[in-house]
């Protein structure tokens, strides 16, 4: 009866463990003995009709035939979750080992990009190995040109078209950047007033290059320097035309603006007709809308040619480049450098070589000594002076925008083939924004824009008085 008795109680842990039942249903689990010694047991239908009844009656069987499973079910049951343990584990580290893998690729994409510019583009029609590169210069055998951070070599395609290979040398900090924005914007920005962009290499070791078109007439600065008698008033007219149209594409054009911040007349180059476009996009930014005005931390230019407000203030925008156009305009009115040397050993800024001659009223003073008065319009010099102080206006929001500047311009090339056809009609109708020179002797900054019927525009269009 002991026996019975424990075994009863085993039974009904073993139950309740598979499914344990409300209390009234346990009242009907009542055990009988037969006749043979065996144990009976009436169980509620509620209990037979649990889920997983195989496995329930499974269980039971056991139990009833003295077999107590119990520990060997709690043994599997740890087994499989072991196994699923293991199993998550595996899976979980694997997929660890993916993410970090793809971390890696991503930083590795990342740093090659910023590290190798030539990864802008895949194009291969524009990518050229190291081993081209010395192909297309005969081993880099004609230099033509060097500049702040490379030199430039004479090439030739194989299709016979003539190249300028400029070479980067990355001894700066600053080389990859530079390489990475001038071959960004070259291959985004196209004008004809732009110099064309060829290709780039990027080969191991650091080997960058740009390759651009040809320009038969080297650079502005040299040709004003020792071709100054070639240029008359009309070839400057339109030189300044060609390169006032490409700043005018990068800020007009572009989306977002671009800045060129050097320009000057060693980055404007000149095709065999004395076409001009804009070289060298190496310190160019692009002004994007939600970025400050103030966009680099390091001021960066030529000296001559740098905007004051960039220089003091490190605010740079569009109407830097248009400083830096005055100064070039200067430049080819005069047939002076962007700062002036004296022979006592004393630098002037050409502006301010311009201003007092200018306060006399003494045009012929002003002009290049090459062109003689008989060479051009006098109104046409005039005008083109006015054009030039208004862009080097020391406050920026008072220099006119290229657009403008591309305008004004255009009228004084109509004023100089005016007189070459004897057009006298034409070259008498006023402008619509007539630039002048105050007749009393003007300050520094003392040129302005207005109408011809003297009535006031906006500040953009640079019609207030200037600051003195």
């Amino acid at each position: 009866m002991e026996t019975t008795t424990i075994g009863f109680f085993r039974l009904l842990a073993a139950l309740t463990n598979i499914c344990p039942p409300p209390i009234e249903q346990l009242k009907e689990i009542i055990p009988t003995h037969e006749s043979n010694g065996s144990l009976k047991m009436n169980l509620p239908q509620s209990l037979l009709r649990k889920p997983n009844e195989a496995a329930y009656y499974n269980k039971l069987e056991h139990i009833l035939d003295g077999q107590n499973h119990t520990e060997a079910y709690s043994s599997e049951r740890k087994k499989e979750i072991v196994v699923v343990a293991l199993l998550s584990s595996g899976v979980a580290f694997i997929l660890a080992l993916l993410v970090i893998w793809i971390l890696r690729r991503v930083r590795k994409s990342k740093a090659e990009m910023n590290k190798k510019a030539g990864k802008i583009v895949e194009t291969k029609k524009i990518q050229f190995s190291h081993e081209e590169v010395l192909e297309i210069t005969n081993n880099l055998e004609k230099v033509i040109g060097k500049g702040g951070f490379g030199t430039v070599y004479h090439g030739c395609m194989k299709n016979g078209k003539q190249v300028a290979v400029k070479m980067l040398s990355l001894s700066t900090c600053q080389g990859y950047r530079e390489f990475q924005m001038e071959a960004e914007l070259s291959m985004r920005t196209h004008h004809r007033n732009l110099v064309a962009f060829v290709g780039y290499c990027d080969d191991a070791d650091d080997r960058l290059a740009l390759i651009y078109e040809y320009m038969a007439n080297g650079n502005l600065k040299r040709y004003l320097s020792e071709r100054s008698r070639d240029l008359s008033w009309e070839k400057r007219l339109r030189i300044a035309i060609d390169a006032a149209q490409g700043l005018e594409y990068l800020h007009h054009g572009c989306n977002p603006p671009v800045v060129h911040r050097d320009v000057k007349t060693a980055n404007i180059l000149l095709t065999q007709n004395l076409d001009a476009k804009i070289a060298d996009f190496g310190l160019s930014k692009l002004l994007r809308s939600n970025e400050p005005t103030d966009l680099s931390q390091l001021v960066m230019g030529t000296v001559g040619y740098l905007d004051p407000e960039y220089r003091t203030h490190n605010r740079l925008n569009e109407k830097s480049d248009v400083y830096s156009f005055g100064v070039v305009l200067l430049e080819l009115i005069t047939g002076q450098t962007a700062v002036i040397k004296s022979n006592s050993e004393h630098f002037t800024h050409i502006k301010h070589w311009v201003v007092p001659r200018l306060q006399q009223g003494d045009i012929a003073r002003i002009v290049d000594c090459e062109l003689k008065a008989s060479d051009f319009e006098v109104e046409s010099v005039r005008k083109a002076l006015q054009v030039a102080m208004a862009c080097t206006n020391s406050i920026s929001i008072r220099r006119p925008t290229m657009d403008s500047v591309l305008a004004e311009l255009k009228l004084c090339l109509e004023k100089e083939l005016s007189r070459n056809i004897g057009d006298q009609k034409s070259r008498a109708r006023p402008s619509t924004e007539e630039m002048f020179i105050t007749t009393a002797a003007p300050s520094d900054d003392e040129v302005r824009f207005r109408h011809s019927d003297h009535s006031s525009m906006n500040a953009e269009s640079m019609t207030a008085p200037f600051a003195r």
